[in-house]
């Protein structure tokens, strides 16, 4: 395998993707390779209702200004990342970036910016309508990407199957307890 040089770790800020962080982390110490943690921030998710002195009442759909939600953006990103701190001091280069709009599309378009090597990501196991017509975030990161995409996800627990009905299709026999 070659040398990885340049990992991108796409991070939505919550807990599920921190797993994906520790793994490129991780991954980018062992490869001395340089890390770009991205965080794709959503306008309309910092908006809050106000009312100024009665004059208007604001509504969502009209926005931050975009200095202000990469401000915000940062300032997330920054906390999220104090976690991390040990691991960030072992790898040679780590760079923070910012984007707005699509996730899947910021992802590909950061990763074909930076000339990543690898993306690292983790991905969130949701059973939705809206999975099942769109696809993931990841899902689509895959197809649009330039570069391999990693997907780092927990093992799944295996369901107890002993000591359950079976389904009929299954039809072998059952043993019988034994009586005395």
């Amino acid at each position: 395998m070659k040398g990885i040089k340049t990992v991108l770790a796409p991070t939505d800020l919550s807990e599920h993707s921190r797993r994906g962080i520790r793994f490129a982390l991780a991954l980018a110490a062992e490869e001395k390779a340089a890390v770009v943690i991205l965080h794709v921030a959503k306008p309309l998710d910092d908006w809050e209702f106000y009312l100024d002195e009665f004059a208007y009442v604001a509504h969502p759909c009209w926005g931050w200004p975009a200095d202000r939600v990469f401000q915000k953006a940062h300032l997330d990103l920054t906390r999220f990342l104090e976690s991390h701190i040990d691991q960030i001091k072992r790898i040679p280069a780590v760079r923070k970036r910012i984007a707005l709009g699509a996730p899947s599309r910021e992802i590909a378009a950061v990763a074909r910016e930076e000339n990543a090597e690898l993306i690292v990501m983790a991905p969130r196991r949701r059973g939705s309508l809206r999975h099942l017509i769109g696809g993931t975030v990841t899902e689509r990161v895959v197809r649009m990407s330039p570069c391999p995409v990693l997907s780092v996800t927990s093992p799944l627990p295996s369901p107890p199957w002993r000591g359950r009905s079976t389904p009929v299709f299954f039809s072998w026999p059952r043993p019988k307890p034994a009586t005395t």
